[in-house]
């Protein structure tokens, strides 16, 4: 139970910079990312395109 809350914590505490509305997109999609790496072979070549994708999402100005 003290793990979520950390991990909640800190996924508030990411919330605080940068612009609210691209952290609800790219969060989530984080999270998938790691969850797909976890497949062997493929599953790193598909969270690096998501985690890059998430990057430049970040980076738009909003």
């Amino acid at each position: 139970m003290r793990i979520v809350m950390f991990l909640f914590t800190l996924m508030l505490l990411s919330l605080l910079t940068g612009c609210l509305a691209t952290k609800v997109v790219t969060i989530p999609m984080r999270i998938a990312g790691e969850v797909v790496g976890l497949v062997p072979v493929v599953g790193g070549v598909v969270e690096g395109a998501i985690d890059s994708t998430a990057f430049t999402a970040d980076l738009v100005p909003l």
